[in-house]
């Protein structure tokens, strides 16, 4: 079974190359952490697909190419504190963790991040995990050098942008519920620019500043 996973993970790192994902750092965190223990059964055998997952709570894991791509334009250094608005079960912050960021994630499931920060202890991975709504962000560790959130916004909440360090990124996707452009702002001194890439689909961001439900 393990060489299978072997095998298939290796099939999807070549894919992410393939797409244009470059950075070796971040492809050796993806080669390193296994996908599969973040899927729930019955979709397990579907881990190293390129194509998002059910986890529960109506909510989905990215698709491996989206985990990439996002934590790519996030410019990920060793050391960065990174907060993750969406832990969900979890992954994305086992792959900045091995990037070297001290990560800090915030999931509005109870259920969810208790399963999460189980694979956390279990992968001995020390990242920073609270239950509330991600779309205010947490203040008490800012300022973060990546701001990273996993699920669609009607707009970039303020509090993630109040919270970004100088030079620090935000990726995020925003949009209405069908369709989302990804935006990355970055902070320089009171200035934030923006750029916008399109075609991503995304699971909604709820909360105080993102969609009611």
């Amino acid at each position: 079974m393990l060489g299978r996973f072997d095998d298939e993970m290796q099939e999807m790192i070549s894919l992410l190359k393939d797409r244009g994902i470059s950075d070796s750092r971040l492809l050796r965190s993806m080669s390193t952490v296994k996908r599969h223990l973040f899927v729930p059964e019955p979709f397990t055998s579907r881990a190293y697909e390129d194509s998002a997952l059910p986890i529960g709570k109506q909510q989905t894991i990215s698709q491996p190419y989206t985990v990439a791509f996002m934590t790519q334009a996030l410019g990920v250094k060793p050391d960065d504190k990174v907060l993750e608005i969406g832990t969900g079960s979890g992954y994305q912050a086992a792959v900045l963790a091995e990037m070297g960021a001290r990560v800090f994630t915030i999931e509005r499931h109870a259920e969810l991040l208790s399963g999460a920060r189980k694979l956390f202890d279990r992968l001995n991975y020390r990242i920073a995990s609270k239950a509330g709504d991600g779309t205010v962000g947490w203040n008490e560790f800012a300022p973060f050098n990546g701001i990273i959130v996993t699920a669609g916004a009607p707009d970039v909440p303020e509090p993630l942008m109040k919270q970004l360090d100088n030079g620090g990124k935000l990726v995020i996707p925003v949009g209405d519920l069908d369709f989302q452009t990804l935006i990355v702002v970055t902070r320089l001194g009171e200035k934030f620019e923006r750029k916008e890439i399109h075609g991503f689909k995304f699971v909604p961001l709820i909360g105080k500043m993102g969609w009611s439900r």
